[in-house]
């Protein structure tokens, strides 16, 4: 059953209170996992969970000393019953591992610190400049606490800036308006001293995203897939905005609809993305955002962006809208892990770098440069990798974690808040990057 979950940090955020009946059992599953011995704990918490309705499925991979030792698809991407393509109800779908999940925040250490760390390497952007510097209209006034904003402190989610927009009225609802997102994040409320405490913030990474765009003078999707997605080989990972999908479909508000019966073009042009990837695409919840005033209100989300912000920006933001595959997530992480190491890799930082985003950077935030390392959403380290390791999270379902100590990665993608009151996705996570340790028998255990 579909459900909408507000955005924002990986937290334990509220729930919808509105009404609706128990989501069904799942009754397709794919192909049975065959873990190897010592990973048949890892693939039971998963089970269990989908067995217990506490998600649809999920795609799990574990990777450990350059290679991949656990993967698994399980449970589900869409519930029977529930509207398939064609907008009809449809069976369910089992869960792939080539299924396309919508990553929401983890789209922020992914990409949005990613290039601007490649601007700070080739002299363009300054870690410790004011925002300002950058972005005037930051601070129009000469406010004086506007003015210690860095780009580190945006990085690190120390910056004081509230968290989320306000998504009063109409703005970006009958139709994308990616100018009036970034208009509202530049006037945003400082509303703790910059530089003093850690206080998750999408705005401050929407920010990020805007200076990223007025350096590079692109949007963020195209620079991000030449300099970040195509080095790496990250040929399933894509922003999917609206504006750009070719094929049958229409667009409703912000969102795009599947349309079996529209015009599907020869071929797409180059700059667009085929909605013939909806077929794998994970789908979230209902989109619930404004009622009276949203064209879509009411209908699921499959390929439009599940963070409303980012959706009423026409899904490219700094904050959210990657969609990828746990198979990309991996080469990601293991370039990561490579350049770390000092090993050959097509991690498009260098080393200095590549340490720097991913070790703590501003007292007392446990934040590296857009990774977690020891805050209160560390959940997804489990129990046994190490403070030092680093991860996110993204509130759809989505988990990345990283152990430089014992060249280990954990990648669990699931859609979650496709079931309404469906858990944050950490208490699972962190329990299979327990297990995933444990299998590997890491640091003693």
């Amino acid at each position: 059953m579909f459900s909408l979950a507000a955005c924002g940090p990986p937290a334990d955020p509220p729930r919808s209170t509105s009404t609706t009946v128990a989501p069904p059992r799942v009754t397709v599953t794919p192909s049975p996992v065959t873990p190897a011995p010592e990973f048949v704990p890892v693939a039971q918490l998963v089970e269990d969970a989908v067995a217990a309705g506490r998600l649809p499925g999920a795609v799990v991979t574990v990777g450990h000393d350059g290679a991949v030792v656990f993967r698994g698809a399980f449970g589900a991407r869409k519930l029977a019953g529930e509207p398939g393509l064609d907008g009809r109800p449809a069976p369910a779908e089992p869960m792939t591992e080539d299924t396309l999940f919508d990553l929401a925040s983890l789209t922020k250490p992914l990409t949005t610190a990613t290039g601007i760390l490649q601007l700070y390497e080739r002299g363009h952007v300054g870690l410790d400049e004011p925002v300002q510097t950058y972005l005037p209209d930051f601070n129009p006034t000469g406010d004086p606490r506007r003015a210690k904003v860095t780009v580190r402190m945006l990085l690190t989610h120390t910056s004081g800036i509230a968290g989320d927009l306000s998504l009063d009225g109409p703005w970006g609802l009958v139709r994308a308006d990616k100018e009036e997102g970034i208009r509202r994040a530049l006037g945003a409320w400082v509303v703790a001293e910059p530089g003093e405490r850690f206080h998750y913030s999408d705005i401050g990474f929407i920010i990020l995203g805007a200076l990223l765009e007025k350096i590079t003078g692109e949007p963020e999707d195209v620079y991000i897939e030449r300099n970040v997605f195509a080095p790496l080989g990250m040929s399933d990972t894509y922003y999917l905005p609206v504006a750009k999908a070719c094929g049958p479909h229409r667009i409703r508000g912000n969102a795009i609809v599947p349309d079996p019966g529209g015009p599907d073009p020869d071929e797409c042009a180059d700059g667009t993305w085929s909605t013939e990837l909806l077929a794998r695409v994970a789908p979230t919840a209902l989109d619930e955002d404004t009622p009276g005033i949203n064209p879509n209100y009411g209908h699921p989300l499959r390929g439009t962006v599940h963070d409303p912000t980012a959706r009423r920006m026409g899904g490219v933001a700094g904050s959210a809208g990657v969609f990828s595959t746990a198979h990309d997530l991996g080469l990601y992480a293991q370039a990561l892990l490579d350049r770390l190491a000092g090993r050959p890799s097509r991690f498009p930082l260098t080393r200095e770098t590549t340490t720097l985003m991913t070790t703590v950077q501003q007292p007392g935030s446990g934040r590296g440069l857009g990774w977690d390392i020891d805050t209160a959403h560390s959940g997804p380290r489990g129990r046994i990798f190490p403070v030092g390791s680093f991860g996110h999270t993204g509130f759809t379902g989505t988990t990345l974690w990283i152990d430089p100590g014992s060249d280990t990665y954990v990648v669990v993608l699931a859609n979650v808040i496709h079931v309404r009151g469906g858990p944050p996705i950490t208490t699972l996570s962190g329990a299979v990057a327990t297990a995933s340790a444990r299998a590997l028998h890491l640091y003693g255990n």
